[in-house]
């Protein structure tokens, strides 16, 4: 049993009344330097209206999670095993965002943490293993499970609900954000065997493979209705969904295959979620292949080279990012990236720079590295 610290959404409690006044110095242009008026600070007030603020349950408990698991392992050989895992793990009394949207005329915008969120996840893994024999090392994986919560995150006020849909953190209970149904990766080392005549021994003496392959099912899509801002806080409602209508359309002319169909959607009233559940929507699955080729050259007993070729995706195959999730895009239902561009861009977008991602495009490294 692990608890949580339980206080990671209220973070930016400071940025939200009534710790915060904002002051608008108009018309403009602003002559500078500041009148002594313009230069006066903003009045710090306790009395509403109020634009937005951020609030906890006075009764918060510290968010939990119970894990367990049973696993059987069997050996193949002197160099081999094959392990299958079962593992479980439910979280209760997690946090959770709701943001209330003009409840009443004194506030604009609530943005409430509560423990009200749960997850539950379970899985069954199937590990092979070789240990170094022979040149050969290998791991594969392949893990099935399933991840189902009512919040995925706590960082943000990402839900939407109106005050008589207040009471029911269920109307997001769905797949997990990170719900990847289906995951195998598996890696290998292989050093070249020195055999045959003296001068095939020469070429081929010193090399090794390295092999990497990935391959994991679609991850889920939150389609939302548009976007409506209140103090400053971004709320992304779900849609209505229109019934009798696709929500998916295939054809070779789409990226990957497939596509949103924007007609099975209706934007919701403001301040309203829609009746479209959470994360009900898929992606695409992922595949890549990379291999690495090296040899080591000896120059001097205590000086050697070593080269090195990396083929990242070496088959080239596409993969591709999650579709525009807004009904207010105009692409929306529509993949418009690779997936390696969709994982982010680093810097202060984060995410690794997209050629050390997976789902680019093939790429070439050469390395020639002086050892002594």
């Amino acid at each position: 049993m692990f608890y949580d610290l339980g206080q990671g959404s209220l973070g930016g409690v400071s940025s939200y009344f009534p710790y915060i006044a904002t002051k608008t110095i108009s018309p403009a242009p602003v002559p500078f330097p500041l009148s002594p008026q313009n230069a006066a600070p903003p009045a710090i007030t306790l009395n509403p209206p109020v634009s937005g603020i951020l609030v906890a349950d006075p009764n918060l408990k510290l968010p939990r999670s119970y894990q367990w698991n049973i696993a059987l392992e069997q050996s193949l050989g002197r160099s081999q095993s094959l392990s299958l895992t079962y593992i479980g793990a439910i979280g209760r009394d997690l946090l959770r965002v709701t943001s209330l949207f003009n409840p009443n005329p004194n506030f604009q915008s609530v943005s409430l943490t509560t423990g009200t969120a749960t997850s539950d996840y379970h899985a069954l893994q199937l590990k092979f293993q070789r240990r170094l024999s022979r040149g050969l090392q290998a791991l594969a994986s392949y893990t099935f499970s399933h991840s189902i919560d009512s919040a995925s995150t706590d960082a943000g006020a990402n839900y939407l609900n109106t005050p008589s849909a207040f009471a029911s953190p269920n109307v997001d209970r769905g797949n997990s954000d990170f719900d990847f149904r289906h995951a195998f990766t598996t890696g290998f080392t292989y050093d070249l065997p020195a055999a045959g005549s003296p001068t095939v021994r020469t070429i081929v003496s010193g090399w090794s493979l390295d092999g990497f392959v990935l391959a994991r099912s679609a991850p889920p899509v939150d389609v939302v209705g548009g976007i409506y801002f209140a103090a400053g806080t971004a709320l992304y409602p779900r849609p209505n969904v229109n019934p009798g209508v696709p929500l998916e359309l295939d054809g070779a002319g789409y990226p990957a295959g497939k596509i949103f169909n924007k007609a099975a959607f209706t934007t919701p009233p403001v301040g309203q979620q829609g009746s479209f559940g959470r994360n009900v929507l898929r992606g695409f699955d992922a595949t890549q292949a990379d291999l690495g080729v090296q040899r080591q050259f000896r120059v001097t007993e205590r000086a050697g080279l070593r080269f090195r070729a990396e083929f990242f995706n070496i088959l080239n195959h596409p993969n591709f990012g999650s579709p525009a999730n807004n009904l207010t895009s105009p692409l929306f239902g529509r993949s418009t990236q690779t997936l390696a561009n969709s994982l982010g861009s680093g810097g202060a977008n984060g995410g690794f720079n997209p050629l050390y991602q997976i789902g680019g495009p093939r790429s070439i490294q050469l390395a020639l590295k002086l050892e002594f």
